[in-house]
C-alpha cells in the first residue's frame, strides 16, 4: 500500500482473522502493518492507543483493522464525497476505543505483556502473565507473522489430510 491507497485492486472487504488461509493472512498481515504506521504517523498517535506490538493482541488487530476497512472504504474513489468526514468522525470513537484497550491489556511503549483474562468460576487458574521488554519492534512482527503463517498451514494441511483419509 503505497500512503495515499492499498497495494491491491481487490474491492474492499471485511476480515475475518480467524478464517484466513495461510496466503490470505501473509498478505492481510504486511497490508495492515502498513497502514497501521502510516496512521500513527499520519495522525502522531501515541503508544496509549496504538502501542509497537498491537499485533500480539487481538482486541486491537481486530479494531484496527475494521478502521483500516472502513478507511479503504471512505476513500474509495467511487465513494460519495462526505465519506471521508464520516470515517474522521468514527475515527475519533475508535481512538478512544483503541485506548481503553491498550489501558486494558496493558502493552505499552517499551514493554509488553499478553492481555489477561478473567477466570470464570469452573475454569482453570490463568497462568502467570510476565511483561516482556520489547527489544526490536519489526523483529517481532516478523516472527509473529511468520509464526501465524506456519500455524495455518498446518493446519490447513491437517485438514486436507484428514479430507483424503475420509475418502478411503
Amino acid at each position: 500500500m503505497d500512503d495515499d491507497g492499498p497495494r491491491t485492486a481487490d474491492p474492499p472487504r471485511p476480515v475475518n482473522w480467524n478464517l484466513l488461509t495461510a496466503e490470505q493472512a501473509q498478505s492481510e498481515w504486511i497490508d495492515l502493518n502498513h497502514w497501521v504506521n502510516w496512521l500513527r504517523r499520519t495522525y502522531g498517535l501515541p503508544a496509549s492507543v496504538i502501542p509497537p506490538l498491537w499485533h500480539r493482541h487481538p482486541e486491537l488487530v481486530w479494531e484496527l483493522s475494521a478502521l483500516h476497512l472502513h478507511w479503504l472504504c471512505a476513500y474509495d474513489p467511487d465513494q460519495h464525497g462526505s465519506a471521508p468526514i464520516g470515517w474522521h468522525r468514527d475515527f475519533a470513537d475508535a481512538r478512544q476505543r483503541l485506548h481503553d484497550w491498550v489501558t486494558t491489556c496493558g502493552t505499552r511503549l517499551d514493554r509488553d505483556r499478553a492481555t489477561r483474562q478473567t477466570r470464570w468460576p469452573g475454569e482453570p487458574a490463568a497462568e502467570v502473565i510476565e511483561e516482556v521488554v520489547i527489544r526490536s519492534r519489526d523483529e517481532d512482527f516478523l516472527t509473529f507473522v511468520l509464526t501465524d503463517v506456519k500455524a495455518r498451514r498446518t493446519a490447513e494441511q491437517a485438514f486436507y489430510a484428514s479430507m483424503d483419509g475420509s475418502q478411503d
